[in-house]
């Protein structure tokens, strides 16, 4: 049985220390301004770029990795004898998926066939994370293609996140607004609650911050009492306030967040500063790790 390597995109977020832990390859995304193309991973100065995007002028757009990126990360996979599963954010964001179904085609088309198996995670961030790592906690247990895939599936739907925006406005200027349109209108006043289920869903609205954080809390107690106790906490430019539901989260599931961190540009390109987000699944997917 040959072993199983995973492969993702560069908009889960995790920690690197998780990274390297669980022997993940990343490929990345994009993000073009002032005519240049930058690869995400190699954005590491957010206080910049955050800085930049909060002054109000013309949004850095996006993009996906390309064919041939995908294929540059599964050749020396393939090479060194295991078989893949790669696994990305939602195609209803982004392009990912296809691009990755693409290159496997080809490389299918050179040689390669029933080795390397695509999913769309059809979330991002923490919920895109969470999956990452249960397959890969599948994969160091031993687990061929099959099992590993199987995990993941079974991951992405036990997986839960919930996200308050700051503002719709940079969702509505990005065009990734999705069925949040609804609230557009008077809606920039409000903080809007959203969560990823293939594409932006509309959860609730509030008025205030801190009653954002609040229902975050909320949410947590959500995910503890339907049974997923490995929980994450996100955001954008607010680590403190990341900090202070981390803190309530240790209160409430007595242990330690899987990870908390802060979301990279292509993400926070559409959600803007003062992200607050919260998400978790069953830590039995993610034994083994």
């Amino acid at each position: 049985m040959r072993p199983v390597a995973i492969v993702t995109d560069s908009t889960h977020y995790l920690t690197r220390e998780l990274v390297d832990r669980a022997g993940v390859v990343e490929v990345s995304l994009y993000l073009h301004s002032g005519g240049r193309a930058e690869r995400e991973l190699a954005c590491t100065d957010y206080d910049a770029f955050y800085g930049a995007l909060a002054d109000g002028g013309s949004l850095p757009t996006t993009s996906q990795p390309s064919i041939g990126d995908f294929v540059a990360a599964y050749e020396p996979l393939l090479e060194s004898g295991s078989d893949i599963v790669s696994i990305h954010l939602s195609g209803g964001l982004s392009g990912t998926p296809e691009a990755a179904r693409q290159a496997k085609a080809m490389l299918e088309e050179r040689g390669a066939p029933g080795r390397i198996e695509v999913i769309d995670s059809q979330t991002a961030c923490g919920g895109l994370g969470c999956v990452v790592l249960a397959a890969a906690a599948a994969a160091r247990s031993g687990g061929d293609a099959h099992t590993v895939l199987e995990r993941a599936r079974t991951a992405r739907e036990a997986m839960r996140l919930w996200f308050c925006l700051d503002t719709l406005e940079y969702l509505q200027r990005g065009g990734r607004i999705g069925r949040a349109a609804a609230w557009i209108g008077g809606a920039l006043q409000i903080k809007p609650i959203l969560s990823v289920r293939s594409e932006i869903t509309p959860v609730e609205r509030v008025r205030t911050a801190g009653r954002g954080f609040e229902r975050m809390v909320d949410y947590m107690r959500e995910l503890r009492e339907s049974g997923s106790d490995a929980w994450v906490v996100q955001h954008v430019r607010a680590p403190e306030r990341a900090a202070a539901l981390a803190d309530r989260g240790r209160e409430l599931f007595r242990s330690e967040p899987v990870w908390v961190s802060e979301i990279g540009p292509v993400i926070g390109t559409y959600t803007g500063p003062g992200l607050l987000g919260v998400g978790g699944l069953p830590a039995s997917l993610l034994a083994g790790l």
